[in-house]
């Protein structure tokens, strides 16, 4: 469980007839593997059973029109759940290095939910050879410094399965999670709470909570590299260019959030974001055939991905390998890879069924499970040998981050002007001084006008002297009056620009949003639609408040005033629910001058290199 959070001011609002809300900135054996002795055997599988700191917050500002702004992403195969059904597990006779690391992560996962008696093991046991070929061969991160501009960026979209990235990051040398934070697995004051969040664990890019929303986030972390790698990157000096990964499951898949955010990131071909989708067929309720069917793959296809298939996730690490080379080849296109996976892989009695999802396997089941797969070490206990080839390859990071470096000075020495933004903006993350003189400023002898045209006014103010403010509407810019014109839009072939185009997805805007801000480069981000509709993004305004991701969220349309559109368009109530909030502050200027003056406090608007105070 994080942290206590002490009287943190994390989100501010501003509503009326507009209004602004803001919130807190086993494996088997593979081609290339030395596994001299496998065998298989069908074990029978047990009955399915019921299973404030500154910058950080959330703001809304409003009045006629609204602004809110919050600191703070192949068809299944059928089964029917058959007492009699057989599970394929493995049994090592003989380990090779692929197979010591992998199983090093899957039981950390199961002693560390054993020990809190809490926990989802089955997942992490499942997905353990993503994990593994990630962060020891694939991703360019270094521990030494998480926060690097150009690392790559990894979401656990099926975030209950945390135990997965929280073992990752401790075999990888992240000091954010010791074996003792392990140890300390969802209890009170721990570094690694029951769902990852970013704000308590280095190396946690974003707060996943709700299933899609990790997902969702992805394609927000996605399109910022794009957006970045255009407006700075020059020929042989790319200082933005890094891949986007992420696992997400069943539940991420059926949820409508992901359905928004995979679409539009289809639509605009985001080809450094590479999707894992964890097929394990199973959810609370039992095998996913009683109420999910569908074609995954044939539906992303239609989305503008890519779609590529591992049928034998458990223990074909080179066909994952080959996966992700495949993926990065293609460039025009976000790539989803979906995994055949066995939830529990490797426990006999509980593999493949819903037992393994949200209990722990407990101790005989546990010890069982060792055997079965040959891991012949005791509770924590992790051989050398995988801390070496984690450590090797976050080595290797830390030697890209140094290349990046000297092209960084090359950089500044060539590029002055741009490297003069780029280290304020996206490295320092400081706004320019004396920003807020832009802002207009209005007179008892000014006519009088609608709050989101007032609104309208301060965006552009601020656009022309913020190059990282970006954002867009749900498909109401002319209503919203939240179009910039000093730019243009951002799309497949204008990544440069910096008006959004997020359709009618309030949901999946509001996710994207997050992202742009967690991602940690500076980027502003704002995103509007009518007040009544942050029903549909109520969840991503949560998480924004409570991740302190920085988000402007822009309202309209409340319920003065627009009687001609009836009830469904009057939210008497909204606003007043939005302030129920934590961390989310919500402004509802009445005139220009107040609409101003809620821009100008918005969260982000503070040094945001600040610590946090708790």
């Amino acid at each position: 469980m994080p942290t206590k959070r002490s009287q943190r001011a994390t989100a501010a609002v501003v509503a009326g007839a507009a209004a602004t809300m803001l919130a807190p900135s086993f494996v088997g054996p593979s081609a290339s593997s030395k596994l001299s002795a496998v065998t298989s055997a069908p074990a029978p599988v047990a009955a399915s059973a019921p299973a404030s700191g500154v910058g950080a917050g959330a703001s809304i500002l409003g009045a006629g029109a609204a602004a809110l702004a919050a600191t703070a992403a192949v068809r299944p195969t059928k089964r029917c759940a058959k007492k009699d059904k057989a599970v394929r597990l493995a049994t090592a006779t003989e380990v090779d290095v692929d197979t010591e690391c992998i199983n090093a992560i899957r039981f950390l996962a199961v002693d560390a939910v054993n020990k809190a008696n809490s926990g989802h093991p089955g997942a992490p046991m499942g997905q353990a050879p993503i994990g593994y070929l990630l962060f020891a061969e694939e991703m360019q991160y270094n521990p030494e410094d998480p926060k690097w501009v150009n690392r790559d960026r990894f979401v656990l979209s099926s975030g209950h399965g945390c135990m997965l990235q929280y073992s990752l990051l401790h075999l990888a040398g992240y000091d954010s999670v010791s074996i003792d934070d392990i140890k300390q697995f969802r209890q009170w004051g721990s570094k690694t709470p029951g769902h990852p969040e970013n704000f308590e664990t280095d190396g946690i890019e974003v707060t996943t909570g709700p299933l899609g929303m990790g997902i969702s986030n992805a394609v927000g972390l996605a399109a910022a590299e794009a957006h970045l790698a255009a407006v700075y990157n020059k020929p042989g000096m790319e200082l933005i260019d890094h891949y986007t990964y992420t696992i997400a499951g069943d539940g991420c898949m059926q949820e409508g959030i992901s359905h928004e955010a995979c679409a539009y990131a289809g639509h605009l071909g985001l080809g450094k974001l590479i999707a894992f989708y964890d097929d394990n067929g199973i959810t609370i309720d039992g095998h996913t055939d009683l109420s999910f069917t569908e074609d995954v793959g044939k539906r992303f296809e239609a989305y503008g991905w890519q779609v590529l298939e591992v049928p034998e996730g458990n223990t074909d690490v080179d066909a994952i390998r080959k996966a992700i080379k495949e993926a990065k080849a293609c460039t025009d296109k976000p790539t989803l890879i979906k995994v055949k996976t066995t939830i529990g892989f490797g426990s006999p009695n509980k593999a493949d069924s819903h037992d393994a999802h949200g209990a722990p396997l407990g101790a005989d089941e546990a010890e069982a499970t060792r055997k079965q797969l040959g891991w012949n070490y005791g509770e924590f206990e992790v051989p050398d040998q995988v801390y070496d080839t984690f450590r090797k390859h976050a080595k290797a990071g830390s030697e890209k981050q140094a290349a990046w470096n000297k092209m960084w000075k090359e950089y500044q020495e060539k590029e002055p002007e741009l490297a003069a933004q780029f280290k304020r903006a996206v490295m320092d993350r400081k706004l320019p001084d004396n920003w807020t003189d832009a802002l207009p400023k209005v007179t008892p002898e000014d006519k009088g006008k609608a709050t989101r045209l007032h609104s309208q006014d301060c965006l552009n103010a601020i656009a022309n002297v913020l190059p990282e403010f970006m954002g867009g509407s749900a498909d109401l810019a002319p209503s919203n009056m939240t179009l910039m014109k000093c730019t243009g839009d951002f799309l497949k072939d204008s990544y440069s620009e910096r008006n959004m185009r997020f359709g009618i997805r309030e949901f999946g805007m509001g996710a994207v949003s997050n992202a742009l801000s967690l991602d940690k480069t500076g980027i502003i981000p704002y995103c509007a639609t009518f007040t009544i509709f942050t029903d549909y993004m109520r969840g991503a305004i949560r998480i924004a408040a409570l991740s302190q991701a920085g988000t402007i969220f822009v309202t309209t349309h409340d319920s003065i005033a627009v009687g001609e559109d009836g009830p469904t368009h009057q939210p008497i109530e909204t606003i007043p629910s939005l302030r129920l909030i934590p961390d989310l502050t919500v402004m509802r200027p009445a005139d220009g001058n107040e609409t101003a003056g809620a821009y100008k406090s918005m969260p982000w608007s503070a040094p945001r290199t600040s610590p946090d105070p708790r």
